[in-house]
This record gives C-alpha cells, structure tokens and sequence, in this order.
C-alpha cells in the first residue's frame, strides 16, 4: 500500500477526507463535547491554511477516540479516520511483514502508551481466557527495557522480572532468560508477558527474540510476544530486512512504533499495532456513548497525529525512506571508524544508529557541550549519541576532535 505521493496528491487526500469530517462552522451539532479550535486564540481565516493540510486539520481538532480498524468508530470524524486506518495498514504489512486485513491499532500518545496498551491486553487476555489473577500474570523483559515496562506493571497491578543482559554486547542468555523466568515462578506467576527490544533507546541493542520463545516453549509455559520498537521501529526494519522481530515471525502478538523519534513526526504520535482478535479484551464497553466504544488507553486523541504520520511516509514512500535511513547508517559507520581509529570502547548495534561511548572516554564538560546523554545522571557508565537527521558529518567533527 506505501507509495510515493506529490504534494498535490497528498494535499487533496487529506483536504478530502477533511470534507467527510465535521465542519463545526457549517454543520449543526450540537451534542459532541467538542469544536474547532478556539477561533480568539488561533486565528482560522490564514489564507496560508488552504495550501497546509496539517496545521489545516489541527484547526479542525478531529477526535479519533476508539479503534478504527474494527470498523465502526465515531462518523462525525470519519474522514480523518479513514486516512488513520490506511497508516495502520502501511506500517503492519510494508514495514512489519503482516499479511493484508490482520492487524488492528491505533496512533497512541507514545511509546510508552503503546507498550502499556499490550501488557493491558494480555493481562486482560490471560484472565478472561486462562482464569488466572493478577498475582499469576508477570512480565518479563531484559535490564535494558524502557521504563514504561515497570510503570506498566505498577499500573496493572502485575510482577515484572529482568533479564540481565552481557555488560560489552547488551545479549541476552537463555541461562539469564532462565533465571528471570523461574524467578518469577517462585512468585506464583504462570503466565508472561514477554517483551523483545527492536533498539533500546540507550544503546540501541536488539534482543535475540529466539532466546525468549525458546526458552519459554522449552519450559512449555505460556506467554505472549510484544516487540517494543518504539525507537528502532522505524529504523531497523529498514537495516535489517530479516528481523525476526516483525510480524513475518508467528510468535510476535504485537508491535510499538513511535513516530515522534526516527520519523521526526510531532510529539504525541506513538503506534500501538496487534494481529487481529486481540485488542477486543480492552474493550470498555461502559463508553456507551463513544459510537464503536472505546478499546485505547488515552481515549480521545487528535486526529492530526495520524494526518502527520501519514504524510510524512507519503511524502517520502518506501524508497525515498530507505535511502534517508542509509544516509543516517553512513554517518553512524563513519563515526564508528574515528571512534576505532582512537581505540575508544563503544557498542553499537550494527544495523543502529546509536553510539553508546564508555564514560571513562568522556569528560563530563564534553558530555555537557556536545549534548550527549548518560545511561545514568548520577553516576555514568555509558554516554550516547544518536545519529539524528541533524546530526550531521560537520556536527560529529568537532566531537571526535575533541575526544
């Protein structure tokens, strides 16, 4: 479905789908808790506006409560939604190897959103379908997971255990894997939640998914599988073509990206993506109001996040996104190459565009000036750079000379 578009293309689909979206100008509603932005403080006569699609709809503030892809949602909005639904579909089947028509989601706050969105699944999954409580349900991910895995078992009220990970390469073992999983046994857990990292937003280390399931069928217990690429979900799909952490690999339930990071979307644009037949078990049926109900954590969320995201893909279409990608893996090789040259320790991934330094390498007024940041504010082991878009040749220069 990903293709290249013009800017006139992509100026008239949104500009369209805005038309079969409430006008709350021209039209009379009168029972949505809602309107256009306030009109006193955003002023909506810009004649720049008919040449802006995406600002264009942050005027109009479409909501996009709910899950679209389960067909019927909120039709005052049915526009905007329709373009929210086809960016579901783009990122399942072009980019995370899903089949056509298997997949439902939605464009989250964040990362952090999306992976609690899973663990609330699956928590919701093993009690209405195994009987279990709270107490027998537990997560399981490695040392280097982002802390919304924590947050999400304060939350819903379920255990969590780390899998430590090898200090020089960030690896996972099926002995550590192991170890965290008997150890929560020993807490009364029989069911995990298993999450593989796509890129650790520190080091950008990927798990060996492999390591997790086999270890897990081994000990024939039951789990299920959600991959937290909110960093590299838009990166290393694209270094990496035979990821196992997609949903070419049956074992994978679900998937977080995050637009807001690689693709330089607008904050507040997380991807929460599942094979069909899951999200239903966070349905909350009590939205009676919501026409399609309600299945999201955030609930309402602005359908303009979703324009963004989409445009940006179109603007850019699979090959023009392929080479900004390897543009960003040329910068980060040659920075490695200078690093090696200077015999100064780091890990990388290679398919990443992190660079993680070893702290003893870096002056702490270097750390400050060049904006690098440590695993730890109190006491450094690790400082990152990150090969951003604006993190040019001409940028890393004075940085390596100064190491």
């Amino acid at each position: 479905m990903w293709r290249k578009l013009t800017s006139d293309e992509i100026k008239n689909r949104v500009f369209g789908a805005l038309e079969n979206t409430v006008n709350y100008y021209e039209q009379s509603v009168l029972g949505v808790p809602a309107s256009h932005l306030d009109s006193q403080v955003f002023y909506q006569g810009a004649s720049f506006l008919k040449e802006a699609p995406f600002i264009s709809t942050l005027v109009r503030n479409p909501n996009h409560i709910g899950c679209h892809t389960l067909g019927k949602s909120e039709s005052f909005f049915k526009g905007t939604q329709e373009i929210e639904k086809e960016l579901i579909e783009v990122c399942a089947v072009d980019i995370l190897k899903a089949e056509s028509n298997t997949s439902d989601g939605y464009v989250a706050s964040g990362g952090t959103e999306a992976n609690m969105q899973a663990i609330w699944i699956y928590r919701n999954y093993f009690k209405q379908k195994s009987g279990v409580a709270n107490e027998n349900i537990g997560i399981i991910c490695s040392t280097d997971s982002h802390y919304s895995m924590d947050k999400a078992a304060n939350v819903f009220s379920i255990q969590i255990e780390k899998v430590e990970v090898q200090e020089d390469d960030r690896s996972i073992s099926a002995v550590s894997v192991r170890l965290a999983v008997e150890r929560l046994k020993s807490k009364g857990v029989t069911h995990f939640i298993v999450v593989a990292n796509m890129m650790t937003t520190m080091f950008g280390s990927v798990d060996s998914v492999d390591t997790y399931t086999e270890v897990l069928d081994e000990m024939k217990e039951p789990y299920k599988l959600h991959v937290d690429g909110a960093y590299g979900g838009f990166y290393y799909p694209f270094t990496n073509k035979d990821t196992k952490l997609s949903f070419s690999n049956p074992k994978v339930s679900s998937v977080t990206l995050d637009a807001h990071k690689m693709l330089q979307a607008p904050y507040g644009t997380g991807i929460f993506i599942c094979r069909k037949g899951l999200i239903q078990f966070t349905n909350t049926k009590e939205a009676s109001y919501v026409e399609g109900e309600d299945y999201t954590l955030i609930g309402s969320r602005s359908g303009a996040n979703a324009v963004a995201i989409w445009m940006i893909l179109m603007t850019y279409g699979p090959f023009g996104y392929n080479e900004k990608i390897l543009i960003l893996q040329n910068r980060t090789d040659w920075l490695c190459k200078k690093l090696d040259d200077m015999g100064i320790i780091y890990y990388r991934n290679p398919y990443s565009n992190i660079v993680t330094i070893r702290a003893g390498y870096v002056k702490p007024d270097t750390a400050q000036r060049f904006g690098l940041v440590p695993d730890n504010h109190h006491s450094p082991n690790w400082y990152k750079i990150v090969i951003m878009e604006h993190v040019t040749t001409e940028r890393l220069l004075p940085l390596v000379q100064e190491l």
